[in-house]
């Protein structure tokens, strides 16, 4: 048995990874592990011999084209690209190219890395952002210090985390004096979002704001009491109109 690393064989290395690996050179694909055929969604008799840009979309041709060339002598910046597979169907990657020696030719040998799962959850994280700061900036004034925010949908954790930073800073901004928090909307929520929402009525208390939860549902209310929470001193009415009339606004 012998230790001398030269003496792996690479190839059959590269065919085991998992992650997708395209060797190429002069614009020519000479070489793709089992797991690029899978991805690619073709064959290697399909794809040895074509062109590395083949599969990425014209606009994105002449950089990929830059980045090749430089990567024939140092590795190259880790880049997020379009790629097209064989039956069509567009993946959005992220690649990396490094200069590798097949004998005495200089190669490239690129790493793929498909990424749709984390860009659809910055998707995700992005609309959620949207969402916390519309919600945040929905307090509705009402009369002279006094304002609703209506609650809605389900409000996990980040949102309420989010809610407890910017409601606050919100309330102070337009000079609000008493805030109705209407709960009535939401439909779904866990016990560590509802410490969070009644760590708002404190924090606003500390304000000198006075809080006023209305809607609260008795599910919500008893998984408060489960977790230990209190809500001694959190004024409660079971809609928009009740709080109001406690605030002495005649709504009839």
């Amino acid at each position: 048995m012998s230790d001398n690393i030269e003496d792996f064989n690479y190839k059959e290395v590269m065919d085991y990874c998992l992650d997708p690996l395209i060797v190429h050179s002069q614009q020519k694909i000479l070489f793709i592990n089992k797991a690029a055929e899978k991805f690619l969604q073709g064959s290697k008799e399909e794809v040895i011999g074509a062109s590395p840009l083949d599969i990425f979309k014209d606009s994105s041709k002449p950089a990929i084209t830059n980045i090749i060339l430089e990567a024939y002598s140092k590795p190259a910046a880790v880049i997020e690209e379009t790629v097209f597979r064989m039956d069509g169907s567009s993946v959005e990657v992220e690649l990396y190219c490094h200069p590798i020696k097949l004998g005495k030719t200089k190669a490239i040998q690129t790493y793929v890395k498909d990424i749709t799962e984390r860009k659809q959850q910055e998707k995700i994280q992005f609309e959620m952002n949207i969402q916390i700061n519309e919600l945040a900036s929905k307090i509705v004034h009402f009369l002279d210090g006094i304002a609703i925010l209506p609650l809605s949908g389900a409000i996990n954790q980040e949102r309420a985390i989010k809610l407890l930073e910017l409601v606050p800073v919100n309330v102070q901004e337009q000079e609000v004096t008493h805030l109705i928090i209407d709960c009535s909307g939401i439909y779904e929520m866990d016990s560590l979002v509802i410490d969070s929402l009644f760590r708002i009525t404190n924090v606003l208390n500390l304000l000198g704001v006075t809080c006023i939860l209305t809607g609260v549902r008795p599910l919500l209310a008893v998984e408060a009491v489960k977790h230990g929470i209190s809500v001694k001193d959190i004024i409660t009415y079971s809609s928009v109109k009740d709080a109001l009339s406690f605030l002495g606004v005649n709504c009839t």
